[in-house]
């Protein structure tokens, strides 16, 4: 028999091991394009940043201490891929969270399936992302190409415009918003026609020949997808020929902070935008937000803070919600989960595994020298989604199980 001295030595043994344990930290792994979108990606990292701090100084998850590593893609696929590797291999993190551009997206949520990880896509809005290309590991939080363009198609077919032109980015993003626009503003008005397209190469457009070849083909209406660089590029151009505000533009994206700080007095007046008009907002849970924000980072709240304080705060509450950092039991638990964001309650789709986080549609005008929005309202992300009927359709029967 053993002695009660073996006894008590193998028992401070295991009470060291279960306290090692309870104090491993929970880590996740985000990616990200840092370098290659920072006007996004850098207030979307204050955003978790914030997410995290705020759980830790409650005790943090399981009892236990959440930590990020995070990593920069570069906006390239086969970067976020060498990074996803190293993070689940190597650095043993619990989840897998981020991405920006929806080829990044893709590629991680691939890693994700292959590799039975749990996968937290923040930002990338491809509609491939949770649909034909989507599966099992794979969560989406912001709202989609689908989404954002049922958005902003009610307000398009109000327009007396039937001639449509588009102008996208020529990859995964901007393909899957042009596809969505079309479909969605052909059912409801079918009457108008697609006249002319143009796909400038991400980063690289050349403004004035391609307003040009879409002026050729006598537009009522323009739908544009370009953000960033490019759309502070496009827009001067526009503006300078006297194309804005003459015609009309429905715009995805382009009411949001990050590039109406950019374009400052250039805001083309009139444009039909999805955005986040954050000093109009007086909702308790997004006063609340914007307080602590401008607290511990001296500015104001972008779309991407919010974007990134929410894609933590729907982490936690799986974790809570799972009881556990096992991906099996977290897959299940984000299935239908509910979790707060700045913009209110939202949850997870068990259908296709989308967030129902909505957005704010308006009209972009000048108030001094600064871009804003007027005319907004908020569009709750759960009344601008498919029938099942048509996400079963496309997404693969795999990602349903």
């Amino acid at each position: 028999m053993k002695s009660w001295a073996q006894v008590g030595v193998g028992l401070v043994y295991v009470w060291a091991a279960m306290s090692a344990g309870a104090q491993t930290p929970i880590r996740i792994g985000e990616i990200n394009s840092y370098s290659a979108m920072p006007q996004f990606t850098q207030p979307y990292k204050q955003g978790w940043q914030l997410a995290v701090e705020e759980i830790n100084v409650a005790g943090g998850l399981l009892g236990r201490k959440v930590e990020v590593i995070a990593r920069d893609d570069a906006g390239k696929p086969e970067d976020a891929l060498r990074h996803a590797i190293e993070l689940t291999s190597q650095e043993k993190v619990d989840v897998l969270a981020g991405g920006f551009l929806s080829n990044v997206g893709l590629a991680l949520a691939d890693h994700a399936a292959k590799n039975k990880r749990l996968f937290v896509a923040s930002e990338p809005l491809t509609d491939a992302l949770v649909w034909d290309k989507g599966n099992r590991y794979t969560f989406r939080l912001r709202p989609s190409t689908y989404m954002q363009s049922a958005m902003l198609v009610e307000e398009a077919a109000k327009l007396p415009a039937k001639r449509w032109a588009t102008l996208a980015p020529n990859y995964e993003y901007g393909q899957s918003a042009v596809a969505s626009f079309k479909e969605l503003l052909k059912a409801k008005r079918p009457d108008v026609e697609f006249v002319g397209e143009q796909w400038p190469v991400l980063g690289k457009i050349d403004a004035g020949s391609s307003l040009s070849a879409l002026m050729q083909s006598k537009p009522d209406a323009i739908f544009n997808v370009t953000f960033g660089a490019d759309l502070a590029k496009l827009v001067r151009e526009g503006n300078q020929r006297g194309i804005f505000p003459k015609v009309p533009v429905v715009s995805l994206l382009s009411g949001e902070p990050e590039y109406l700080e950019v374009l400052k007095d250039e805001t083309p007046k009139g444009w039909i935008v999805t955005g986040y008009p954050w000093d109009q907002i007086d909702a308790k849970e997004h006063a609340a937000f914007a307080a602590n924000y401008y607290r511990k980072f001296k500015e104001n709240p972008k779309v991407g803070s919010v974007v990134g304080y929410a894609t933590m705060q729907a982490i936690f509450a799986a974790i809570k919600k799972a009881g556990s950092t096992d991906n099996e039991k977290l897959v299940l638990a984000m299935r239908g989960l509910k979790f707060s964001t700045p913009f209110g309650p939202a949850e997870f789709r068990a259908i296709d595994q989308q967030s129902t986080m909505g957005a704010f549609v308006g009209k972009l005008e000048l108030r001094g020298n600064q871009g804003s929005m007027t005319q907004w309202r908020y569009a709750d992300g759960k009344n601008y989604q498919p029938t099942d009927a048509y996400v079963k359709s496309r997404r693969p029967a795999a990602a349903q199980q």
